[in-house]
């Protein structure tokens, strides 16, 4: 099973990124799949899940109405739309495969707001 994160990097306050993850090896559409993220010196937190046909969402309270989770079965993707992107967004953000009490994980991509 590999899991791979794209679409970190750069970008200024106020901006927007679209972050992708790409699962193969697994029977995708079983799989709910979440984004955490972890700040330098905090511990990893959850910023949003989807449920495996996407028909559900949920978010961390920090993220709602700026982020916006979503996904593609046919495509084995999940996305993470992030908008008015804040300092605090700082981050390495993970994509989690969860089914069955089994976990995959990505190796993190690095999201930096800063002017």
């Amino acid at each position: 099973v590999h899991v791979v994160e794209f679409g970190g990097g750069l970008v200024q306050p106020g901006g927007s990124l679209r972050l992708s993850c790409a699962a193969s090896g697994l029977i995708f559409s079983s799989y709910d799949m979440t984004w955490h993220r972890q700040a330098p010196g905090k511990e990893r937190e959850v910023v949003a899940w989807i449920s495996s046909a996407g028909r559900f969402t949920n978010y961390a309270d920090a993220v709602k109405g700026r982020f916006t989770i979503s996904r593609d079965n046919a495509k084995n993707t999940v996305y993470l739309q992030m908008n008015t992107l804040k300092p605090e967004d700082t981050a390495v953000y993970y994509c989690n495969a969860r089914f069955a009490g089994t976990d995959y994980w990505g190796q993190g991509t690095q999201v930096t707001v800063s002017s």
